[in-house]
């Protein structure tokens, strides 16, 4: 036989071989390298993370598992088990991939931080993806090709990247955050997964996410469908074994960064320096049969090797006066769904009851400014928000100036009206507001980008607001509006979703919102005008914000909400609020300070404009 014969035979030998009965674990703890910008670079050990052993391996060829479902905190790998996954499919079991994740940024910030990094870091799969070379399709940021497969990546809500070619491995990152339908043409987890139906006996699906509101989260409803597994670990103690829940760490008065874990079998305590003899005697115990084809896991990040329980329940003690950040710290941290109380209606009358009388000056605890703008027909209406140490806030003012939008001269009063500074009750200059939003998505849409667009540099932005779930409130870069104007979309329904739920406390502290007296009984009564409802479409059950009464004005709310997402610009642009509400306590009250005596002038950040972004200097 000549040499091009047996080269010929060899090549169909490596065809028809079997795929490797190697487990993604074994390969990650063989090949993977973890690049110089991780927190732990070098090579891969799963005997650092052993909870996610079976995770990985449920993946692997040689399991009978189709679907593996993974309802996961913060900081406990899930998205690593994937790439990690990815790189065996690569190397030892190729075939057609899909990843899909819930935006377009994710997909760039994935590529570029994550799997080019794992690519060429790792020479079993570099040498088997196509090489990048400028704008070749066989590399590109959403599509890697390799002999026998390729890597696509697409965005939860593109409708043509879901239903194309067939794929025999699915990986959906963060399903909680995907769009409610993509294109009217339902559930994007539905249409990815049917493109896996013609490989139904060898297809692998892996869905993960951190949980969201209980009742409307996508992964819990796998969990559900699964065999419901969790980690159970031996107590040091006893050699009990039990899943480590949030109800079992304890902490000494006034010190949560030294919490422990109390054993529920035996009362012994686990330190945090136990963590890891537990983790790696832990094993995971399913809790119900499931549907026979589906594997669930949930990890809380108390399992985290990254993270100590004195972090967390840290944390826990700065949310837990604030239901907003309380849901974010249950979702991220216990992995668990939040009970919604959105839905219940707040009344205006206790809100009126909470007036205030603070005087002429802002209150003490006012750090920075920010305001709202909504246009409406026949006027503008603008409310100004004081903040303060963790997001305590006060309504400033609120003012209306009525005119005809299509005209100059009332968006020459609004101009104005944006440049006024405001005495405070310290001893400090005279604050101005810091950053204002303006809503460009009703009303004079073109005479609001101009009056943006002008003043860009004085961060008066405009924003259009998007409801709908998974929607940040702020994102991480503009889009182009009309002229390239840059435009922020603002997640609607999240800050509304903070505002109901801080609008109930009624104790000063984290969150809590104050209102001025004097302040009239109709901005009350338009604050509290909206209402949360459940809707089914199409089988999915969609959470919309609806008006209590139809034709029910509701500027207070909008303007409240577009100077809340002013502040979380700043904060993606670098401010720290807490840090300046900080400062501001060593400056004296007014009426203490000698007559003649000059105010304090406290350090601001400033903000210059680069390719049409917005840095902090």
């Amino acid at each position: 036989m000549t040499n091009d014969g047996r080269w010929a035979v060899d090549i169909w030998r490596a065809a028809m071989a079997p795929e490797p009965r190697l487990k993604v674990s074994e390969w990650a703890d063989r090949h993977r390298i973890l690049p110089r910008h991780s927190a732990e670079p070098g090579p891969w050990r799963t005997s650092r993370v052993p909870y996610l052993r079976e995770i990985m391996d449920a993946l692997s060829v040689s399991s009978p598992v189709e679907r593996v479902v993974v309802m996961a905190g913060a900081q406990v790998g899930k998205t690593e088990a994937g790439l990690n996954w990815i790189g065996y499919c690569i190397a030892h079991a190729p075939g057609p991939m899909l990843l899909v994740q819930p935006s377009a940024d994710m997909i760039r910030r994935n590529t570029m931080q994550r799997i080019d990094p794992m690519i060429e870091c790792c020479p079993t799969i570099r040498n088997k993806v196509v090489e990048q070379k400028g704008r070749e399709a066989g590399n590109t940021m959403s599509h890697k090709e390799f002999p026998g497969g390729a890597l696509m990546m697409t965005t939860a809500g593109s409708g043509t990247g879901l239903r194309s070619s067939a794929v025999r491995y699915l990986f959906m990152d963060e399903v909680d955050a995907y769009p409610f339908s993509v294109d009217d043409e339902g559930d994007p987890v539905s249409l990815a997964t049917q493109r896996t139906v013609t490989f139904r006996g060898r297809r692998k699906i892996y869905l993960c996410s951190t949980p969201t509101v209980k009742g409307l989260s996508r992964i819990e409803a796998a969990f559900f469908e699964s065999d419901q597994r969790y980690f159970h670990v031996p107590c040091p103690a006893c050699g009990e074994f039990a899943p480590i829940e949030w109800a079992q760490i304890r902490w000494p008065e006034g010190h949560r960064e030294r919490a422990y874990r109390v054993c529920p079998a035996c009362g012994g305590v686990a330190e945090e320096r136990d963590k890891f003899r537990m983790l790696a005697g832990g094993r995971w115990v399913a809790t119900t049969e499931g549907d026979g084809r589906t594997a669930g896991f949930r990890i809380s990040t108390l399992y985290s090797p990254f993270e100590t329980w004195g972090e967390v329940a840290a944390e826990h003690g700065r949310a837990t006066d604030d239901p907003a950040r309380l849901q974010t710290w249950v979702n991220n941290k216990l992995a668990e769904t939040w009970e919604d109380q959105g839905g219940e209606a707040v009344d205006a009358d206790p809100l009126m009851d909470r007036r205030e009388d603070w005087g002429d000056t802002l209150p003490a605890a006012v750090a920075l400014l920010t305001a709202g703008v909504d246009v409406q027909g026949d006027r503008l209406e603008v409310q100004v928000i004081g903040w303060g140490q963790d997001e305590e806030c006060w309504s400033v003012d609120y003012r209306i100036i009525w005119g005809d939008p299509s005209g100059p001269r009332v968006w020459d009063d609004l101009d104005a009206f944006l440049q006024t500074t405001y005495q405070h009750s310290r001893n400090v200059d005279d604050m101005g507001i810091r950053a204002t939003c303006l809503d460009t998505g009703g009303h004079h849409t073109k005479t609001a980008y101009e009056f943006c667009r002008i003043r860009f540099a004085r961060r008066v932005w405009a924003i259009k607001g998007r409801g709908g779930p998974g929607v940040p409130v702020w994102p991480r870069r503009p889009s182009k509006g009309k002229g390239n104007m840059p435009l922020f979309i603002v997640g609607v329904d999240a800050v509304k979703d903070s505002i109901y739920a801080r609008l109930r406390k009624t104790e000063a502290g984290p969150g809590t919102i104050h209102f001025p007296a004097g302040r009239e009984a109709q901005y009350f009564a338009q604050l509290t005008a909206e209402k949360v409802i459940t809707r089914y479409s199409k089988g999915r059950p969609q959470r919309l914000w609806v008006p209590k009464r139809d034709g029910e004005r509701n500027e207070a709310l909008d303007t409240f909400v577009y100077a809340t997402a002013a502040l979380h610009g700043l904060m993606a642009a670098g401010l720290q609020l807490n840090r300046e509400a900080t400062a501001l306590l060593d400056a004296p009250m007014r009426d203490a300070v000698a007559p003649g005596t000059p105010p304090k002038s406290l350090a601001r950040p400033t903000y210059v404009i680069k390719k049409n972004s917005y840095l902090r200097r």
